[in-house]
C-alpha cells in the first residue's frame, strides 16, 4: 500500500509516524533500541521528531520484518547495507560538497545545529560554521526533493 506523503514537513511527531507507518508507538520506540540507524532527534521539549528519511527507514524495517519475515538480526544486516547505499547516493547527488561535510546522521545529532542552542553555545565559531553548512546542505536537499514532488 502506497503511503500518502502529500503533506511534506521537516519533522513529524511519533503519533504522526505511527499513523503513517501503521505501527504502534511502542513498536517505534522498541525499534529505536534495536536499530542503531533509527535515532530520531528530540526537540527542546524532549519529544521525538522524525524526518522523512527516518520514516523511509521505518517503512523499510517494517517491510523486512513483517512482509519478508526477516529476524531482527537479519534486518540489521540489511539496514547497514541500505544506509551505506543511501550515503553513497547522497554524495553522488552533491558534487559541489566535499565528502567530509556529508556525515551520516548517527555520527552527530539528527537535530539541525541552528535549532540546538546547547550545541551552538559550546562549539567554537569554526565548528559552528561547519555544522551550519551541513544543515544548509540538508535543507537544500529537502527543498529540492519537495520541489520534485510538486
Amino acid at each position: 500500500m502506497k503511503k500518502n506523503f502529500s503533506m511534506k514537513k521537516l519533522y513529524y511527531s511519533i503519533s504522526e509516524v505511527s499513523r503513517i507507518a501503521e505501527l504502534e508507538q511502542y513498536v517505534l520506540r522498541y525499534w529505536e533500541t534495536e536499530f542503531e540507524h533509527l535515532r530520531p532527534a528530540k526537540n527542546l521539549s524532549g519529544n521525538r521528531i522524525y524526518t522523512n528519511k527516518d520514516i523511509k527507514l521505518i517503512l523499510y524495517i517494517k517491510k523486512l520484518l513483517r512482509e519478508e519475515k526477516y529476524t531482527i538480526e537479519g534486518a540489521k544486516k540489511l539496514i547497514k547495507n541500505y544506509t551505506t547505499k543511501e550515503e553513497d547516493q547522497g554524495i553522488n547527488k552533491q558534487p559541489t560538497s566535499s565528502p567530509k561535510t556529508l556525515k551520516h546522521p548517527t555520527s552527530r545529532s539528527n537535530e539541525l545545529s541552528l535549532f540546538n542552542t546547547e550545541l551552538m553555545a559550546k562549539n567554537d565559531e569554526v565548528s559552528r560554521n561547519e555544522k551550519l553548512k551541513e544543515d544548509l546542505v540538508e535543507l537544500k536537499l529537502f527543498l529540492q526533493n519537495l520541489l520534485k514532488d510538486i
